[in-house]
């Protein structure tokens, strides 16, 4: 893991005022790189994927994610700094690549938990390659336990388009899983993640797909406790969801 970001920016200035203001909002000790992928050229350009460690101490439960685009015109010595928010990785990913980063560069390292079966590697490929398909309603992210969700409207979806993705992290086994369940609409999505009184609804397309009927079982596993709304404030050394410190995952 990488402290003390450089977004190498040493004498250059904000194209836009935007690209000030975003910039200025990131301290660059704050956080530590997940991903990155950089291409060189007269208008060279960065991509990270980052944990902000200073949201923890923050708003209970707020994405802990930052995905960044720097573009630099190296003639002008003038950059545009792009930021988004978000819980889950696999979604900082795919804002960076709908904004040119290859997708095949922007895989994270070593130091981090591992996919627990095929099913994750499964529907985080298929999140970084949705494009626009999937509108974000909302996300949170928490420590204790080790979770994070996306909640979104997928126009892709012929039925129960209100789509669930749960990342849920075993700090004890070093992986995590992710798990997509559909809702007719958002209020009954959120009522399942208030309650957690049934196992994640799986998306009507798994049925009769041979790969994600041998999920289900795992899918039934999806239920975990209710999230303390407290519990960001209290547990400061508990790792936080976002980069996982924990041996060995990988994108």
């Amino acid at each position: 893991m990488n402290r003390d970001t450089d977004f190498g920016l040493a004498a250059f200035h904000p194209a836009d005022p935007e690209s000030a203001r975003s910039r200025n909002l990131l301290w660059a000790s704050d956080l530590t790189v997940l991903a990155e992928h950089h291409i060189d050229g007269a208008r060279s350009q960065s991509f990270l994927v980052t944990h902000d460690g200073s949201v923890t101490w923050g708003v209970p439960g707020e994405p802990q994610l930052v995905a960044i685009k720097i573009q630099r015109d190296l003639d002008e010595r003038l950059y545009t700094f792009e930021t988004a928010s978000h819980a889950c990785v696999p979604f900082a990913q795919k804002w960076l690549i709908e904004r040119g980063c290859p997708p095949d560069a922007i895989g994270q390292g070593d130091g981090f938990l591992t996919p627990a079966d095929d099913l994750t590697v499964r529907v985080e490929e298929q999140i970084r390659a949705s494009a626009d398909r999937y509108e974000v309603l909302d996300s949170q992210c928490w420590d204790d336990p080790c979770e994070s969700w996306t909640l979104v409207r997928d126009s892709g979806a012929a039925q129960a388009p209100i789509r669930v993705f749960l990342d849920t992290g075993d700090l004890n086994t070093s992986t995590y899983t992710m798990r997509e369940g559909a809702f007719n609409d958002a209020h009954a999505a959120r009522d399942w993640l208030d309650k957690r009184d049934g196992p994640l609804p799986e998306p009507p397309e798994y049925r009769g797909d041979a790969a994600a009927l041998r999920a289900r079982a795992a899918l039934s596993r999806s239920t975990g406790p209710v999230p303390d709304p407290q519990a960001s404030l209290t547990t400061g050394t508990t790792p936080p969801v976002g980069p996982r410190p924990a041996p060995g995952r990988s994108l």
